[in-house]
């Protein structure tokens, strides 16, 4: 047991289920885990069985959809209990018991629906969205959802009752029904702002929250008293308006539920018999709440949570919201903001998080960079969660790194050190191979080094300082400060070659008035930059920058040629995108969208925009108009004998996730 944090890993009883630790895997969709008759596939049990190895107390499976008679979700998008309840009990009996025998607790979530928060690629054909109410469907505001008849809402209740019976049978600790949470169909009911229904279930807190108790009461009819039953639950949404949300420290009218509402439906949910609440905030309208991009705070959602707790100290609480540091977690325990810790994210990046915890050696965790590219943005274009810093997510089953037969090891030469020359150096190194690594710079991380020098890059860093770590492990010879040519190349000594030479910045002629600063040198040396900056380049790059120096309090104006932020961009998760794109003018930062810059002067940057020409004053002007492959080098030895291969950005400009899949796939096959 971890000496320095021992309250985390001791035993501990969440509502009714003990569990060995105080630590939960958070649910997160099950998307490419189900099979075509609504059972698991191997895929989702090997998934499962990897967390439970990994140490986690307790799993939350991600969300398993019951059959919803106003939704007809495809079959095989995710495990269904009441779809087919003999294929859905046979593979949960293979999971449950693969699970047990770690001795970690298992907890099937089962979905009522989606409603006005449906993908489009869920939409029947021909068909709209089911909601509580005629309300705007969220993936497109001109659409307006179809208020559910009574009949159907009584139908999704007894598949409820379906499902506990199966739940019960295939031996799942309990039931956690999704969800009085991030504005999905339970939600919908319970907030008047979406709930203009006249009914039965519509009107009072106790009629929007009765579609909710007639689940819990038919769970308990079926499964009996003592089967356990959780709610996941947002204590408060967040939310301005439809497709609006509100950010950290912002004044606003609460559309949604607030926090009184919150305490009151918290306490009457409980005395429905949801014995425990998986606790966090927001609602698809403010997303960056319930999927917390990287600007948000680690434990951002602990004070609401200490002041329900304080409220309700009877109600068990599950708490989330980006707690992998186990120093936050600790104060979470010790000082009663919760009952256990949700780990969902970054179980994805090291499914084994919670052993090395407990082992006392954090620095070998592989950290989530809450990027959200491979989990949730991946979810709503791929319908399949993966994740980006570890490409066996997902894939446990057949991503496997097998040894090489010694007669068949290869010495490789790995060309550039960002993570696409880092993760293939490990891989290499971990399946036998002989991996050498040459820097051309006195640092390995490529642009990942600058990316992350923001505040709120840190894991960025982070991941650098694990592979570092683990290369070192794994004995890996590293050459820094040494630039390749095509004679090493040719040298012969080589079995084979991967080119990860990354990328170089796209640059503007704006003449020799001043020098323009590139994006990478600017957020390694922001000190310097001056009082007042102009940013060419609304893009992912140009935004964080703004923001840092914004941080560091300098005046910054971001110059945008398309109309909007963020319009021309690698890929970007819709959370990350909104927050990102509604942080930039929140923090004073102006922008100038449409404009387009002519050249620089004594004074700064001249600029057209609305037609007219605008001078700009600037300490220094700084280009973040994007990046070109590095080609340069495998354009030099296409013509040499040797096996070899292109990687990452220097194959094609994308983002981190790429880089290090790029890598992964190439070496495990090698």
């Amino acid at each position: 047991m971890s000496q320095e944090y021992p309250e985390l890993f001791s035993p501990t009883v969440i509502g009714s289920i003990p569990v060995k630790n105080r630590y939960a895997m958070g649910p997160m969709g099950p998307l490419g885990f189900g099979t075509a008759t609504g059972g698991w596939n191997q895929r989702g049990i090997e998934y499962y069985a990897a967390r439970a190895k990994g140490g986690i107390g307790l799993i939350i499976t991600g969300v398993c959809q019951v059959v919803n008679p106003a939704e007809h979700t495809p079959s095989g998008l995710m495990p269904n209990p009441s779809l087919n309840p003999g294929s859905f009990l046979s593979t949960s009996r293979e999971l449950v018991e693969r699970v047990h025998a770690y001795d970690s607790k298992i907890v099937l979530q089962a979905g009522a629906g989606f409603g006005r928060v449906i993908v489009p690629a869920a939409v029947a054909p021909g068909e709209l969205p089911a909601a509580p109410s005629q309300i705007p469907y969220m993936w497109d505001p001109s659409v307006t959802c179809r208020e559910m008849s009574k009949d159907e809402i009584k139908q999704i209740v007894k598949q409820f009752a379906i499902t506990a019976q199966i739940a019960k049978q295939a031996g799942y600790d309990g039931i956690q029904v999704h969800a009085v949470h991030e504005g999905y169909l339970l939600d919908q009911f319970a907030i008047e702002f979406y709930n203009r229904r006249t009914d039965e279930y519509g009107g009072s807190l106790e009629n929007r929250l009765r579609f909710a108790r007639e689940i819990v009461e038919t769970i308990h009819h079926v499964a009996g008293d003592d089967f356990p039953v959780q709610l996941r639950y947002s204590v408060r949404s967040m939310v301005k308006d439809f497709n609006d949300g509100a950010l950290p420290g912002e004044e606003f009218e609460e559309k949604g539920r607030d926090f009184e509402e919150g305490v009151e439906a918290a306490k009457l949910l409980h005395s429905y018999g949801y014995e425990t609440l998986d606790v966090d905030q927001g609602t698809y309208d403010s997303w960056f709440w319930n999927h917390p991009p990287m600007y948000q705070e680690k434990g951002m959602y602990m004070p609401d949570v200490k002041r329900l707790k304080d409220a309700a100290p009877e109600i068990p609480i599950i708490m989330a919201g980006r707690m992998d540091n186990p120093e936050l977690a600790h104060k979470a325990i010790t000082e009663g903001y919760c009952d256990m810790i949700s780990l969902a994210r970054p179980t994805l990046a090291d499914p084994d998080i919670v052993n090395k915890l407990e082992a006392g050696k954090p620095e070998t965790v592989r950290p989530c960079i809450s990027c959200q590219e491979g989990c949730i943005g991946r979810i709503a274009s791929y319908l399949s969660i993966r994740c980006a810093v570890n490409p066996e997510a997902g894939r446990e089953s057949d991503a496997v790194l097998l040894p090489t037969p010694r007669h068949r090891a290869k010495k490789v030469m790995i060309v550039g050190g960002g993570l696409a020359g880092l993760e293939s150096a490990r891989v290499l190194a971990e399946r036998e191979h002989t991996p050498v690594l040459f820097e051309a710079s006195d640092r390995l991380g490529g642009v990942v080094i600058a990316g992350g020098q923001p505040s709120f890059k840190e894991d960025d860093l982070a991941l650098i300082a694990w592979y570092e770590q683990e290369l070192e492990a794994l004995g890996v010879e590293i050459h820094l400060n040494t630039e390749v040519t095509p004679d090493m190349i040719k040298s012969g000594e080589w079995d084979h070659v991967l080119v990860a030479t990354g990328s170089k910045p796209r640059m503007l002629d704006l003449g020799d008035a001043r020098e323009v600063v590139e994006a990478t040198d600017a957020l390694l040396a922001q000190d310097d930059l001056g009082k007042k900056v102009v940013v060419i380049g609304g893009g992912l790059t140009g935004c964080e920058l703004a923001l840092s120096l914004v941080e560091k309090g300098r005046e910054v104006t971001i110059v945008e040629v398309e109309k909007d932020l963020l319009a021309k961009n690698g890929p970007l998760c819709h959370a990350n995108h909104d927050m990102l794109h509604k942080l930039v003018p929140y923090r004073g930062i102006e922008v100038l969208t449409e404009a387009s810059a002519i050249r620089t002067t004594e004074k700064g940057l001249l600029v057209k925009v609305d037609g007219k020409e605008r001078e700009l004053e600037a300490d220094s002007v700084v280009s973040a108009i994007g990046y070109v492959r590095d080609s340069e080098m495998w354009e030099a030895i296409t013509d040499v004998n040797v096996p070899k291969n292109i990687l990452g950005d220097a194959r094609k400009v994308s983002n981190i996730q790429y880089a290090i899949w790029d890598a992964y796939e190439v070496a495990s096959k090698l």
